[in-house]
């Protein structure tokens, strides 16, 4: 740290900021992609701007390094606004602009920028975030999941894991979008069934922006119950290629970017985690490894024609440390150790997406075609006193999931109105080899069975959108049907129609009334859709199982300040239905998918009902003055029915949730960040007193729930605060980017749900309830969760040559 920020304060008075910044790119009308002249581009707080040529083409020279806002104005289309932008010398920006064009009764109406995005489609619960925002975010670690945690309505758990949880649903009722490719998840070490992992798999080099829809989903998204994420990555730098070599708290990444002729463009990455080693120096008993694969390719066709392809993949790696007892002689730590090193499997996944996207442009219209493969690929094992032999075999588990995707869609624009249309199709592979020897009620039950499972699935899809009154009212109406070859009920594309309706109404330039109300499916995972019998019957076919429903109600209200800021305060109501129920556990699955393995697994029933309401208030500033701040609470009361038909809170039911984020920047490329969380205790079930009896622990190796008392206890609330440090430094051809990011600064600690023992003897056996040879002594220990994490962190990023001035 000394070495770092000793180097920081030489390269700070020793060398001078270069102004050879260059931003260029393109102005084009949305609808056809026609290049647009002499249109005005601006770089807002400079003076500085361009017009564009003929080809719609511009280039702004000369811009000191930096983060700054441009906007496009030009007659006859409405001004567009870009915020925060980083500039360097080692990389030329490339920014277009896609202009929408005033139809004729607008035409006396003065259009200003806007510096947040509004789509007529989506008028609430979308928040849009760009690179320079995502990147910046203390604690985050540049890792996309938890980004979005700084967003209302997103919870934050006192643990390790990225778990996306949104208005009081569970992970698994997300869905992710690259570049408009579907990608199942964006997590190492996924749950398989639901969308959580502890580490992010996107690498934030990448990444341009992400639009997080937490309602009013497009018609043409597909498959989620609470929010939608369209990650829009970039370009590669087309003058030079570009290196970037970022090291961090847990990994080291390569980005490689630049062009390939002049019609093509990629952007490229591999990541290497290091944990395996960081884990073993602090004797933790887990070692894994990861490592994660990205890529994009451009091929600019002609002005009517673009191919896109991506690629992303990660190998995860999770062992056990057999050496983490050496040298240790505190008890509770061996207990610990033992208990962690006898329960977790070993486990072994591997992922990959990849996809390309044709998008064509017509005279009134342009068409987007997609095809896509994703594979995931999940294997684990446990074994009784960690003795590999057969008789010894707990668990055995292998999996792996593959999807084929086509997608196709028509824009179309005429006289204000919108519309997008279009269908899908998909085929699917699941296969599914399971050996598990648990305790059912307090009787050892065996689960072995092999499943195959093909399925084909069809989609279509519509949503027409136009502004009234020189829109100030806007509206938008969607359908959606989706049907899969799974059963006879899921054939009827009635029983899985989707409708929709959004407004905005604007009551001046700086209020609108904003309101959405519609109806989502989702189709349960490919886990509970696979499940068999030791008969080899699909059981969950057999009861029938159904898509899950759920009925969004929002409204709310926004204000825009003439500072770069805005207030939203939104009102929301969701009701789920047919979400599967577990005939083992006699739980709603809504309950599961917060930790490691696989959920759904199982026998279940489509009878489980439940409802999320709550108010979302987020304060939002860009940047102004140097100063940044989003300040997002959150009230949510999220609860489900119980096998007694009486609602309960879900484990997801935080009820108060707060994000406060913060920064400045100063001159000579340092800036401050700061971020604090709160997050109310989550529900817990407590431990049953069937849990130490032996035929139950020897199998299980842990205590069992008690779900007569589901969610009954609750864990401390969760706090935390995050501070970030960046110091970058501008050369002509070479930038870099130190940072030192604290989580948890002052150290809180959160009280989780405790943690179940067995007692054991000197030499590490069972110890029996005295009179009472059928049962173990048991305990609880405190499970506390929460250290202060320093990270220092260099990003260095050069060009291979020197950049072409057009």
């Amino acid at each position: 740290m000394k070495f770092i920020l000793s180097l920081c304060l030489i390269l700070n008075f020793s060398l001078t900021f270069s102004q050879s910044g260059i931003v260029r790119g393109s102005i084009t009308n949305t609808l056809n992609n026609k290049p647009i002249e002499q249109a005005k581009i601006q770089v807002l707080d400079l003076q500085l701007g361009a017009f564009s040529n003929e080809n719609g083409s511009y280039e702004i020279t000369g811009i000191k390094p930096g983060v700054y806002s441009f906007k496009v104005v030009v007659s006859g289309y409405k001004a567009f606004q870009i915020n925060e932008i980083t500039v360097t010398n080692a990389r030329s920006v490339t920014l277009d602009f896609a202009l929408e064009e005033i139809i004729l009764e607008q035409q006396e109406v003065v259009v200003k920028a806007n510096p947040f995005i509004r789509k007529i489609e989506s008028p609430v619960s979308l928040k849009t975030l760009n690179s320079t925002e995502i990147e910046r975010l203390p604690g985050a670690n540049r890792d996309a999941s938890k980004v979005i945690a700084s967003l209302p309505g997103v919870a934050s758990r006192a643990t390790f894991r990225n778990d996306i949880i949104i208005r009081g649903g569970s992970p698994g009722e997300n869905k992710f979008y690259l570049d408009g490719i579907e990608v199942p998840n964006i997590n190492h070490f996924a749950t398989q069934g639901s969308s959580g992992g502890p580490v992010g798999l996107l690498n934030i080099n990448f990444i341009r922006e992400v639009d997080f829809y937490s309602g009013a989903f497009p018609a043409n998204r597909a498959n989620s119950l609470s929010s939608v994420l369209a990650f829009k990555q970039k370009d590669g730098n087309p003058d030079a290629i570009i290196t970037n070599f970022a090291l961090g708290s847990s990994d080291a990444a390569l980005t490689l970017d630049g062009p390939m002729g002049k019609k093509v463009d990629f952007i490229f990455s591999a990541r290497r985690s290091y944990l395996q080693f960081l884990f073993a120096a602090l004797k933790l008993p887990i070692l894994p490894t990861y490592n994660d694969f990205q890529y994009k390719i451009n091929y600019k066709i002609n002005q009517k024609n673009k191919l896109t392809f991506i690629g992303l993949g990660a190998i995860d790696v999770f062992r056990l440390n057999d050496k983490v007892n050496e040298n240790v002689t505190d008890t509770a730590t061996l207990e610990k150790n033992n208990f962690i090193l006898g329960n977790l499997p070993i486990q072994n996944q591997w992922n990959y997406t990849m996809g390309v996207n044709w998008l064509h442009y017509s005279k009134n219209s342009y068409q987007t075609v997609v095809l896509s493969r994703n594979m995931l690929n999940n294997s684990a094992s446990r074994y009784k006193y960690r003795i590999e032999t057969p008789e010894n075999l707990l668990f055995n588990y292998a999996s792996f999931e593959a999807e084929n995707k086509f997608r196709f869609e028509h824009n179309y624009t005429k006289n204000g109105w919108r519309l997008n249309a279009g269908f899908a199709y998909e085929y699917s592979r699941y296969y599914n080899k399971t050996y598990n020897n648990i305790t059912v009620q307090g009787a050892p039950v065996i689960v072995d069975f092999e499943s195959n499972l093909f399925l084909s699935k069809a989609a279509i899809f519509g949503q027409l959108s136009k502004g009234f009154i020189n829109e100030r009212l806007n509206l938008s109406i969607g359908l959606r049907s989706d049907i899969n070859t799974y059963s006879k009920s899921m054939m009827n594309p009635l029983e899985q129609l989707s409708p929709s309706l959004s407004v905005n109404y604007r009551l001046n330039e700086q209020w609108a009334l904003n309101g959405n109300v519609a109806r989502y499916h989702q189709l349960p995972s490919y886990t509970i859709l696979g499940y068999r019998n030791t008969a080899g019957t699909l059981v969950n076919k057999e009861n029938d199982l159904k898509y899950i429903s759920a009925d969004h109600f929002v409204l709310g209200t926004e204000f825009l300040s003439k500072k770069n800021a805005r207030f939203t305060l939104e009102g929301f109501y969701k009701s789920y239905d047919k979400y599967p129920f577990s005939v083992k556990d006699s739980l709603c699955l809504a309950n599961i998918g917060s930790d490691f393995g696989i959920v759904g697994n199982e026998e279940v029933k489509s009878i489980s009902t439940g409802r999320s309401y709550g108010l979302e208030f987020l304060y939002q500033q860009k940047l102004y003055k140097g100063f940044y701040a989003v300040f997002a609470y959150t009230f949510v009361n999220s609860e489900f029915k119980d096998k007694d038909n009486v609602y309960v809170p879900t484990a997801w039911d935080s009820k108060h949730i707060v994000s406060l984020t913060g920064g400045k920047r100063f001159k000579k490329g340092w800036e401050l960040g700061l971020r604090w969380l709160y997050s109310g205790g989550s529900p817990y079930s407590p431990y049953s007193d069937s849990s130490g009896l032996k035929q139950n622990w020897d199998i299980n190796g842990q205590g069992i729930l008690d779900y007569s008392q589901l969610n009954t206890k609750r864990e401390s609330s969760f706090h935390q605060l995050n501070l970030r440090v960046d110091k970058k430094i501008f050369l002509e051809k070479l930038t870099m980017n130190f940072y030192l990011d604290i989580q948890n600064a002052y150290g809180n600690k959160a009280i989780l749900a405790p943690t179940m023992l067995v007692e054991t003897d000197a030499n590490g056996a069972p110890i029996e309830v005295p009179n009472n040879s059928n049962r173990y002594k048991t305990k609880l220990i405190e499970n506390a969760s929460g250290i202060v994490q320093p990270t220092i962190g260099i990003i260095i990023e050069f060009a291979a040559k020197k950049k072409k001035n057009n």
